[in-house]
């Protein structure tokens, strides 16, 4: 499996008032734009804001308050195929899988895994992120 990461998604439970602090608190200029979440580009890897409820449905762990710290980390991956490849790895190591891969809402294709603590990892091929040979987000 890759050793990498490329996005870090806060479950926030106000993605207006997450914004308002990112963009005109901390003076972070947006991304990538789509409806219900929001992403800014730090350095090789991005930030999204995404709704807490919302994410722990995507990732299949329930509903806040179960256990779910509200975090989920990502590796994107430049094929379809090695999304695959990732969840098929993760799980062989002892992963457990939350969610098969699949084709997303996004246009992307994407599938989550649990690290033996619990924590979500998202596999996703995403057509509108480029990487590069190495990997690495180009822009969000």
């Amino acid at each position: 499996m890759d050793q990498r990461l490329t996005l870090i998604t806060l479950g926030v439970r106000d993605l207006s008032r997450a914004r308002a602090f990112y963009e005109q608190g901390l003076g972070w200029k947006p991304g990538h734009e789509a409806e219900g979440v929001a992403f800014y580009q730090l350095g090789p890897f991005a930030l999204s804001l995404y709704g807490l409820d919302d994410l722990a449905q995507d990732a299949c762990i329930g509903t806040p308050g179960s256990g779910f710290g509200g975090i989920a980390l990502a590796i994107n991956m430049h094929t379809r195929a090695d999304v695959d490849r990732t969840l098929a790895e993760a799980v062989a190591a002892g992963a457990k899988l939350l969610k098969p891969a699949q084709d997303t809402f996004w246009g992307g294709y994407a599938g989550y895994f649990a690290d033996p603590d619990g924590y979500p990892w998202e596999v996703a091929w995403n057509p509108g992120f480029p990487l590069d040979a190495e990997g690495r987000l180009i822009h969000v």
